[in-house]
């Protein structure tokens, strides 16, 4: 689908408190265009999951989809899920601003964080753990 005329693109943010992965792909979501995550922009394992980060890997990414003559794009911006937290990391809302700060347009902003419907039993018994 395009619109007016100009190529659309499709960018998967993955942001857990100990890292952020921003994988670009085209609007079929066949061909990776680019892929970038917080570990391949800082020097130390516990900078990953910062916002600086997530704002140097999405830098990467909106570079090549600018290239490319990308100027609109979807979001789907998903938390660990499951058992795990629901809500995205800290990199999430600053890889946004940054998308947004290179003259990409967001089209449309959705979260895709998997929620359970029915998950495994959770741990303490039939009574709960007792304190």
């Amino acid at each position: 689908m395009k619109v007016n005329n100009a190529r659309r693109a499709v960018i998967h943010i993955y942001s857990s408190k100990n890292n952020t992965i921003i994988h670009a792909t085209d609007e079929t979501g066949a061909e990776t265009i680019a892929i970038a995550s917080g570990g391949m922009v800082v020097e130390a394992d516990s900078k990953k999951g910062t916002a600086t980060a997530a704002m140097k890997a999405m830098e990467i990414v909106a570079n090549k989809l600018t290239d490319m003559g990308i100027k609109y794009v979807s979001i789907f911006v998903r938390a660990p899920g499951g058992t795990g937290p629901k809500t995205p990391g800290p990199g999430a809302q600053a890889a946004i601003r940054e998308l947004a700060r290179h003259g990409l347009i967001p089209v449309v902003i959705r979260d895709v964080t998997p929620i359970p419907h029915d998950s495994t039993r959770k741990k303490g018994g039939k009574r709960g753990r007792r304190v």
